[in-house]
């Protein structure tokens, strides 16, 4: 019997819309109590931030990262053209979302040979990079 209580609608509907950072094969069968805790988010400013060919080398490198086992979900993206706030910080070129089931999932991340290797061959390319961190509650 399907749930039709408000939780159930508002868990399932979180999860359809969290389900575009998850890879394909993770997704469907995703619960409330399974959604990954822990998102990494990570901010690059280039060194030539107008080269469009230097942001594709970029993102060609992050999409890389993606076969780290341990990474459940990964959005790149690039600043939205949305209404300039004096709150809003969109002087980077990329970014990229990260989400990990835990601390631990992270820590893996950070020490897997993919990642060191990305660090090795792309940080050429970046002058400053941001690194948010959060847990869920």
């Amino acid at each position: 019997m399907p749930d039709t209580s408000r939780r159930g609608f508002l868990c399932t509907t979180a999860l359809l819309g969290a389900a575009s950072l998850l890879p394909g094969k993770a997704g469907a069968q995703q619960t409330c109590t399974r959604f990954p805790k822990l998102t990494h988010q990570v901010f690059f400013w280039l060194k030539n931030p107008d080269s469009i060919e230097d942001r594709d080398k970029l993102v060609e490198g992050l999409n890389g990262l993606r076969r780290i086992e341990s990474i459940r979900g990964l959005q790149i993206g690039v600043p939205a053209s949305t209404e300039k706030r004096e709150v809003v910080d969109n002087s980077y070129q990329v970014s990229e979302t990260m989400l990990f089931d835990d601390v631990e999932g992270q820590n893996i991340y950070q020490v897997h040979p993919l990642h060191q290797e990305f660090v090795e061959k792309y940080s050429h390319l970046w002058a400053k990079v941001v690194v948010y961190d959060s847990i869920a509650l």
